[in-house]
């Protein structure tokens, strides 16, 4: 048996994707074992989600560190030593208690999950085996279905678009190597298309090009014509997924589009959604309205999710109980899960399997701001997500998770089973599936 009681806990400030301090924490465990991981931060944030703790002042626009980093290294990490880390739950509840607080203000939302993560790694590493077969306990998995931004809006692109992102996912691919391929094309094609047509700005944060577009329709046109160009059929091969994140141009069940200069109420706004479905070959659409619109998410899955994946994200902030009470209203029929976003690993799986219970897709994601860090290309395997959103098909922090799970998926060899179709959970899913 290795000894697996924490012997040493650091934390570091470190840089993210956007030129922003972050926290990274380092443990050693006593039989030589070491886990490290990095806190992501996001743009588009829910009401509910936990808070990273920051310095204020003016110092990189209030957005250092220092004090999350101290929390770490004065209170945690003491509180931590000669603790036995392979009971990640007990591990994590000790952190939430240590807290005291429902947000995680005290110490931090991003000192308490980059010491989640770390603790994760390290038991890993302490057992000797990959951190997604750790995860999984010899229960089978999938490797995940790939969702890739295309193009960058909302938050991620000074709201040039209104609509945050514009991805695709390619379900009909034989493998998760194969639907790199398939985005890669994409992207070339939809680079092309743009740069033909003067509509290329630069990169958004997620990697994603920067549009110069007149309408959000017109980046779905775009978007399609880019899975025509490659070669593969709308729909049938390949579809379009949108992250709305409609709370960030609306709330009160009122939208304001900056491309159209117009207010929707949430009746216009699922009539507009609902227009694009049946227009485009849209397969998933992220927070189609605000996340103080309950009513508004129960009458689009309602209307809707027969025909598309409809994910909570801000609506959810991967949390358990939010996702129990949705399936019961029906209010979605995915959920988005981002660690940082419930404060450790526990919550974060706990949301991801409540959403398994309730016959939800379970979509693992990454934050606008991230890192080297690719713990979330390990959860996505091991917990059987059958989904993986982590942005672009550019920039390291992006591709390095990307990467990651191209070596998860090599080292199953024959055995690996890539998720595909399977992926989606609602009625209208599966290959037989046609361009609208």
């Amino acid at each position: 048996m290795t000894d697996a009681r924490i012997a040493q806990l650091h934390g570091r400030r470190v840089w993210d994707s956007r030129g922003r301090p972050t926290v990274e924490v380092e443990v050693r465990l006593e039989d030589g074992a070491i886990g490290r991981a990095i806190a992501p931060a996001g743009a588009s944030t829910g009401q509910g989600e936990v808070l990273d703790l920051r310095d204020g002042g003016s110092r990189f626009g209030g957005l250092d560190v220092h004090r999350a980093v101290g929390s770490v290294n004065d209170e945690i990490a003491p509180a931590l030593l000669a603790l036995d880390a392979t009971d990640q739950e007990v591990v994590d509840r000790l952190l939430v208690d240590l807290d005291g607080t429902p947000d995680r203000s005290r110490l931090g939302g991003n000192a308490i999950v980059a010491t989640s993560m770390a603790i994760l790694h390290a038991i890993a590493k302490s057992a000797g085996v990959p951190l997604w077969q750790h995860l999984s306990g010899g229960r089978p998995v999938r490797i995940p279905l790939p969702e890739i931004q295309i193009f960058g809006g909302g938050a991620h692109a000074d709201r040039r678009v209104d609509v945050q992102d514009f991805m695709v996912v390619c379900p009909a691919a034989g493998s998760f190597s194969e639907a790199l391929d398939w985005t890669a094309e994409i992207y070339l094609a939809a680079g092309s298309l743009m740069r033909r047509a003067g509509k290329a700005q630069g990169v958004a944060d997620e990697g994603g090009f920067w549009p110069a577009f007149d309408s959000n329709e017109e980046a779905l046109e775009t978007l399609t014509r880019a899975i025509e160009t490659a070669g593969f059929a709308p729909a049938a091969q390949v579809g379009i997924s949108l992250d709305v994140a409609a709370s960030q141009f609306g709330s009160g069940g009122r939208y304001t589009l900056a491309l159209d200069d117009r207010t929707l109420d949430t009746a216009a706004l699922v009539d507009m959604l609902g227009g694009w479905i049946e227009q485009y070959p849209i397969l998933s659409v992220e927070d189609p309205v605000g996340e103080d619109d309950h009513e508004g998410m129960v009458e689009f899955t309602s209307r809707y999710g027969h025909r598309c994946q409809v994910i909570g994200d801000d609506y959810l902030v991967t949390n358990a109980k939010r996702v129990e009470a949705a399936a019961t209203d029906g209010a979605a029929n995915a959920v988005l899960v981002k660690p940082n976003q419930a404060g450790t690993v526990t919550e974060a799986f706990q949301a991801l399997r409540a959403g398994k219970e309730a016959g939800f897709g379970t979509i693992v994601s990454a934050r606008s701001g991230e890192s080297e860090d690719v713990t979330i290309a390990h959860l996505s395997v091991g917990w059987d997500a059958g989904q993986l959103k982590v942005g672009s098909f550019t920039r390291s922090e992006r591709m390095a998770k990307w990467n990651e799970v191209l070596r998860i998926e090599e080292s199953l060899g024959d055995s690996a089973e890539f998720s595909g179709w399977s992926a989606f959970t609602f009625p209208g899913s599966g290959p037989s599936a046609t361009s609208r």
